[in-house]
């Protein structure tokens, strides 16, 4: 009986693990074949010549992406705006999840906090008020425009206030017998043990501020405040001929939209793709195992 048991789990393994494997690498496809369009001639790519490997290798694309200063520049404002505007949506986030998974018990005005922060999801302005609110501030064109308007990421707040209720009460009770107030409580046992879901929640940060690129054409009135994204989206997409200069143009000559596009997609998810490894190994975490012994 054990025999065939264990025949069947190893059935069952080697399927999945196959069936898995064959998820992966079609969900690769797209990717390599991206990939290679970016490495090829404009040629080739338009006689549908690319499919998984480069034709007519060559780096055009990517020089004409890399070649202005101003990519630099706009790079670097990207990495400033992860580097500032990261930490402070979780910060906010952390300091307004906490109080709101609590009980009415310990918090009166839980319920009228909660809706209060639900509705700003339900319920928008709309574009121009948006726009007129940052603009009475006086940060339009400025770094903080870009950082400021999204300090409070209202669904990550949601996110994480179940998980913190998800917590065993017992855990805050045997804090507060030990003497540790509500900082303690929260910094030294609530967001160690919250974090998969304080990492997860970090990269969705990452990757919400290193892709955002409308509110950089709408909030900066000059091209050398760009983030990376509204460059790539003004130059590149949109082909603004008033950011290019002559050389420029000779170089859009010798690639094509589709080379342009694929070399924009690599040059935009590089910085993502190296920081998911560093938060990866955090998703499969428990959440409390073992944190509470019956």
């Amino acid at each position: 009986m054990n025999k065939h048991a264990s025949m069947g789990r190893r059935t069952f393994l080697a399927f999945n693990y196959l069936f898995l494997t064959a998820v992966a690498v079609a969900c690769l496809f797209p990717l390599l074949n991206v990939l290679a369009i970016s490495f090829s001639s404009s040629d080739a790519v338009g006689s549908g010549k690319v499919s998984l490997w480069p034709v007519g290798f060559n780096l055009k694309s990517y020089s004409f992406v890399l070649s202005k200063p101003e990519f630099g520049q706009a790079f670097l404002i990207s990495l400033g705006r992860v580097a500032v505007g990261v930490p402070l949506n979780m910060l906010l986030t952390i300091l307004i999840a906490y109080p709101l998974s609590k009980g009415i018990r310990e918090f009166r005005f839980r319920n009228f906090y909660a809706w209060y922060f639900v509705l700003t999801m339900l319920f928008s302005g709309g574009l121009i008020p948006w726009y007129m609110t940052i603009k009475m501030t006086g940060i339009i064109d400025t770094f903080w425009a870009l950082i400021l308007p999204g300090a409070v990421p209202v669904f990550n707040v949601i996110l994480l206030l179940n998980f913190f209720k998800s917590l065993p009460d017992e855990i805050d009770q045997a804090a507060q017998i030990d003497g540790a107030g509500r900082w303690q409580a929260l910094w030294r046992i609530a967001v160690p043990l919250s974090a998969p879901a304080v990492a997860t929640l970090t990269l969705f940060c990452i990757v919400t501020h290193w892709n955002a690129w409308f509110d950089g054409l709408i909030l900066m009135n000059r091209p050398d405040n760009y983030p990376l994204q509204s460059y790539l989206q003004t130059v590149i997409i949109n082909r603004d001929l008033s950011l290019m200069t002559a050389n420029d143009v000779l170089k859009w000559a010798e690639v094509s939209d589709r080379t342009s596009k694929a070399a924009q997609v690599f040059v935009a998810v590089l910085p993502v793709l190296f920081v998911y490894p560093f938060l990866q190994k955090y998703f499969a975490e428990g959440i409390v195992m073992g944190s509470v012994k019956g």
